[in-house]
């Protein structure tokens, strides 16, 4: 019922022609539409009860997250929810959890992760921006880039390092900043996917005072990492379902399209192709469903079943999105069909929280086949 009540709001409310027209302007998303999906509770879906949200789990977001990838839908809901709320959530102090997630459950807050620098690494040796104290204060200079919808964002959550002289994954510290504070200057950056937008913030001297640091000093990449496992089991669902649209499109087409007096469905190579992306499509279905129960059920599998998800989906929404062009034909290639705007979220989402390669590594860490360090 989720499914299909999500659906058919985002094909009467986000079809192509919409989807197109935001991706036009600079914000990116209507905010009437967000809250629309606020009053619907989508916001609040995975955040409990007690923090003004519906108490569901993964697996339900999820589901969302699946939807949300199969119209394109452009709205930070990845950046707010997927990541701001559950960072929140699992790693703010009670007092944080009760002042910033229930504006997050009601669509009155949006929040984006300032976690990338120029250089665009994702591991914890990426994190160089330093917040010096100060007195009883944080002062933080510095540059983040490729933060989702952070040009839009009421609350930035910055990745920083509180202790200067420690290394890797210690004393990173996650800091709440207001987005309109002083010395914050956000600017949107210009990207493949302009359906997912992206901004470049930074940071001249701003204060603010070191109760501002989320949960425990230096707990940061801690919390980053329990996120990040959440994160990509939501990404691959996205996946999913943008692979599902792929597949749809191109059987549709290959059904209407006539050549040699003949749909050219029934041709055996066409047939191949999309035999081979519903291979793909199921089995990407059958590894985001297995991590969302993995996560959802505490089990220790989801360390395996969520690099795994990430890095098949990964590479299937991406076949499947190239193998949709192939069978259009020339008109696969052109502006006015949507083809190409899920060729490029595809390789977006490809490289999003780490490339293919990396959860590989990931996943040969956690089975103990990695290299010895």
């Amino acid at each position: 019922m989720l499914r299909d009540t999500a659906r058919r709001f985002l094909d009467a409310k986000a079809p192509s022609t919409q989807v197109r027209w935001l991706m036009e302007t600079d914000e990116g998303f209507d905010a009437g539409l967000w809250f629309e999906i606020a009053e619907q509770g989508w916001q609040a879906m995975a955040i409990p009860e007690v923090y003004g949200g519906a108490g569901f789990s993964v697996i339900e977001q999820g589901i969302l997250m699946e939807e949300m990838g199969r119209s394109l839908f452009p709205a930070p809901f990845l950046s707010t929810v997927v990541l701001g709320a559950d960072l929140i959530l699992h790693g703010g102090t009670e007092s944080q959890k009760q002042d910033l997630l229930p504006g997050i459950a009601s669509g009155e807050r949006r929040v984006a992760l300032a976690q990338l620098e120029p250089h665009g690494r994702w591991d914890a040796g990426g994190i160089t921006m330093i917040a010096e104290r100060d007195g009883g204060d944080l002062v933080i200079t510095g540059t983040k880039s490729f933060v989702l919808d952070g040009h839009t964002a009421d609350t930035l959550l910055v990745a920083v390092r509180t202790e200067p002289n420690a290394a890797g994954a210690d004393g990173i510290s996650l800091v709440v900043v207001d987005a309109d504070v002083a010395g914050v200057t956000r600017r949107r950056l210009e990207t493949m996917d302009m359906t997912r937008k992206q901004a470049e913030v930074r940071f001249d001297g701003v204060r603010v005072p070191a109760k501002a640091i989320l949960g425990v000093p230096g707990s940061g990449w801690g919390a980053i990492a329990d996120t990040m496992i959440r994160a990509v089991v939501a990404l691959a669902f996205e996946q999913v379902g943008g692979a599902q649209r792929c597949l749809e499109m191109a059987v549709e087409y290959a059904k209407a399209r006539v050549q040699f007096g003949r749909p050219i469905g029934s041709f055996q190579a066409i047939k191949h192709k999309c035999a081979d992306m519903l291979v793909l499509v199921e089995s990407a279905k059958s590894a985001a469903y297995h991590a969302a129960w993995a996560v959802a059920a505490g089990d220790a599998e989801a360390a395996i079943a969520a690099p795994l998800a990430k890095s098949y989906c990964s590479e299937a929404y991406f076949h499947c999105a190239a193998e949709n062009i192939q069978i259009h034909g020339g008109i696969g290639f052109t502006w006015e069909h949507d083809a190409h705007l899920y060729f490029k979220r595809a390789k977006t989402d490809e490289l999003l929280f780490g490339s293919p390669a990396e959860h590989r590594a990931m996943l040969a860490d956690a089975l103990g086949l990695g290299p010895k360090r």
